[in-house]
């Protein structure tokens, strides 16, 4: 298969996707790699249909690649994910309002263009966690106390585009991140960003069925195939307070496997797997030979095991500041 892969500089050095891109290419695959970022690209002529069996997005919320990979779409090329579900949650505005009224248990969310609008919130519903409806990677996540808080560090939140608000979620100070792979879902643990000194070491953690259920809820309401999802578990309950597309799989067994595997899968079928599952044989592997330790949950039918494939791989070089990436790594 023909493949390519959207990834901003944020990223250009990091394993998820570039070790992905030579997993597929030691398979046999050929990936060509763009950098939106920092190219100058003919873009009618690098998305004409039929050059590749699917664009992937590994970018900044905001930045170039999701318009690129909409222009993909537009002339029907496959996506991965589908770029529909990618818009669905980079707006973390949008976001809030499809979580809220498909069931899923997500704070109450404000959304303002100026931070000082924000101000009008009632103080009952202090503390606060302020950031930018496109932000990625903890940017510019503040904690705010009370108004008088707001009013201090207004000013740098200035300049962030439109804001989004929610109460705060009183929690242990980790967070849970359950990430899902093609139907298959891995629960982490790691320190909250607004709890930076609580010292705790990122690690696989079993998933609590509830938040099993909720994890696999987002895929269906928002398309997705490969993301993430940030649960707190509050007093009253998993409260789901961010959700990726494409992250970083870390503590994943065999990530970089598995994302390869469910991107060819996705590159085939373009479609969205609707009852994931993790199915165990007698040798305790699940249906791809891979591991299934005790973060794994299925929900439904057999997972599809995409073969590895031999031979070698074409050289490429991608037009438009492109980088090809051929041969076994």
């Amino acid at each position: 298969m023909r493949l390519c892969f959207l990834v901003e500089e944020h990223y250009r050095h990091d394993g998820m996707p570039l070790d992905v891109v030579r997993q597929l290419t030691a398979w046999g695959h050929r990936v060509d790699v763009l950098r939106p970022g920092d190219s100058l690209m003919a873009i009618s002529e690098a998305v004409r249909a039929g050059s590749h069996d699917a664009w992937v997005l590994k970018t900044v919320s905001g930045g170039p690649g999701l318009t690129l990979l909409e222009a993909a779409a537009a002339v029907g090329l496959t996506t991965v994910n589908d770029v529909r579900s990618i818009r669905g949650v980079r707006d973390k505005a949008l976001a809030s309002v499809i979580a809220r009224t498909r069931g899923l248990p997500v704070p109450v969310t404000y959304a303002a263009a100026r931070w000082e609008r924000l101000a009008e919130i009632p103080a009952a519903e202090y503390p606060l966690v302020v950031k930018p409806a496109d932000g990625s990677s903890g940017r510019a996540v503040r904690l705010v106390r009370d108004p008088g808080h707001l009013a201090g560090i207004g000013p740098v939140l200035a300049g962030e585009g439109l804001l989004i608000a929610q109460p705060y979620v009183p929690n242990s100070g980790t967070d849970l991140k359950v990430y899902c792979v093609d139907g298959e879902l891995y629960a982490t643990e790691r320190c909250s960003p607004l709890n930076p000194d609580q010292g705790v070491r990122e690690r696989q953690v079993p998933l609590p069925a509830e938040v099993a259920r909720i994890a696999a809820q987002v895929g269906e309401v928002f398309g997705l195939d490969l993301y993430g999802v940030d649960v707190l578990l509050g007093p009253d309950g998993p409260v789901v307070v961010d959700i990726n597309d494409f992250p970083s799989f870390r503590q994943v067994p065999d990530a970089v496997a598995r994302v390869a595997r469910a991107v060819l899968r996705l590159a085939r079928t373009g479609t969205a797997v609707t009852a994931p599952a993790v199915a165990l044989d007698a040798s305790g592997l699940d249906a791809s030979g891979l591991d299934a330790p005790v973060g794994a949950v299925g929900l439904g039918a057999r997972a599809v095991r995409m073969p590895a494939q031999g031979g070698g791989a074409a050289v490429g070089v991608a037009g438009m500041g492109g980088v090809g990436v051929g041969g076994p790594l």
